[in-house]
């Protein structure tokens, strides 16, 4: 994959992810402010398990922010488009589907 076009999928894909990341902290706050008042809420479970869900989707964020960090070391190194494990090269296509891909299909399906 040309270097460019890597860079620039690496890049859309952080902002994006930023925002989502971005965005659930500021709802989640709200969230978690609102799950604290006193009201009409019969069942306390269920804003800790909202919380729950809301820390485990802020967590797939950040690592997903950690893959492209990886991403784009191995862009800088001159390794992206290869596989972390074998070295192999990592279709194009995957890497247009997944920019922070580390391993080919047939490794990740292994």
């Amino acid at each position: 994959m040309d270097e460019n076009r890597a860079r620039t999928l690496l890049q859309t894909e952080r902002l994006e992810v930023q925002r989502a990341l971005d965005s659930r902290g500021a709802s989640g706050q709200e969230d978690r402010d609102s799950g604290h008042e006193t009201g009409d809420e019969t069942d306390p479970g269920r804003a800790l398990a909202d919380e729950a869900i809301d820390d485990a989707a802020t967590a797939s964020l950040r690592d997903r922010l950690a893959a492209l960090d990886r991403a784009e070391a191995r862009l800088t190194e001159g390794t992206y488009g290869r596989s972390v494990r074998s070295g192999q090269p990592i279709p194009d296509e995957r890497l247009e589907a997944d920019p922070a891909a580390e391993l080919t299909v047939e490794e990740a399906d292994a």
